[in-house]
């Protein structure tokens, strides 16, 4: 526990607003394409965060350059309409330009958004044209920040859980005298991989660079024999800006989901790494930024609306 120092004088500068946002927050919207008799469908949670001079409703109240959430609110669904929901980038971008541009005292915007994925049900071995059954691979995110000096958008994905049995390997590292995990040269590695991909420009086939980055995401986490998470993590970063040169950076995080031997030899019975107790928690958090050295700077990209304050 850390300790205050007890010959540091008291505290007797003036009180500030030094910061402050605000916003709609998770608008849950469903958009439906019933133009033709097979359905399409976007399934989406939007967050809208508006950035500007609006000190004068945190220190007297007064609400008058105070767009309400509430407007935020229907602007994000009737834009899923007036102007589409197809690639949740696309209609980030909207929503952003739309908060700069037409709302006078907005001087930025952040829009986050993850997206659930649907598959069409199977009936008679045909997909059915307007009904579908949750997919639950991962999430796709995306966030988009606007302001008078430039446009950011962040892709990315979440919750992509992953598990190799083998290939995997834990050696050689620091101990001290509370260590007691034994070195392994074969063990099982799993986590919920978070990935974020900032862009250097809104020109993008966003459809088949999600797939495509989820595709180098899992085929470097299967076929890189693994030192260690943090190492897999790195691979994984620059193969995805190897292969995509409109990606000026990549953010990783990746809880190590631990799968521990389990002691059956109690009972008389071999355990040649073939059962295991997987532990929830605790769990280690491995993270790493991944970027090029001539990467333009990231502005106010990696702001966040949700979790500003944690």
């Amino acid at each position: 526990m850390s300790k205050q120092n007890p010959t540091a004088a008291p505290l007797s500068g003036s009180i500030e607003l030094t910061g402050h946002q605000y916003g709609k927050a998770e608008n849950r919207v469903v958009r439906i394409y019933r133009d033709r008799p097979r359905h399409e469908i976007h399934d989406v949670n939007v967050s809208t965060c508006l950035r500007g001079d609006f000190a004068d409703a945190y220190l007297t109240g007064n609400q008058s350059t105070v767009l309400p959430t509430d407007s935020q609110k229907q602007t994000a669904y009737a834009y899923a309409k007036e102007k589409g929901l197809i690639s949740i980038e696309s209609y980030g971008l909207e929503l952003a330009a739309h908060f700069v541009d037409d709302i006078e005292p907005v001087t930025g915007a952040r829009i986050e958004i993850e997206e659930y994925a649907w598959e069409r049900a199977i009936v008679d071995g045909t997909e059915h044209d307007h009904t579908w059954v949750r997919k639950g691979q991962e999430v796709r995110t995306a966030s988009i920040t606007q302001d008078d000096t430039g446009t950011w958008v962040i892709g990315g994905l979440k919750d992509l859980v992953l598990l190799k049995s083998s290939g995997s390997e834990f050696t050689g590292f620091l101990q001290d005298p509370y260590t007691v995990l034994e070195p392994t040269e074969d063990r099982v590695l799993a986590t919920a991989l978070v990935a974020q991909w900032r862009f250097v420009g809104t020109d993008v086939d966003w459809e088949s660079v999600y797939a495509g980055i989820k595709a180098t995401i899992v085929m470097q986490f299967a076929t890189v024999h693994s030192l260690a998470l943090q190492q897999t993590l790195f691979q994984i970063g620059r193969a995805i800006l190897e292969e995509f040169p409109i990606i000026a950076e990549v953010r990783l995080s990746a809880p190590n989901k631990h799968h521990f031997d389990y002691a059956l030899e109690r009972f008389g019975v071999e355990n040649n790494n073939e059962v295991f107790q997987a532990a929830d928690r605790p769990y280690g958090l491995i993270q790493a930024a991944v970027s090029r050295s001539d990467a333009p700077d990231a502005g106010p990209s990696w702001t966040p609306f949700s979790g500003w304050l944690s």
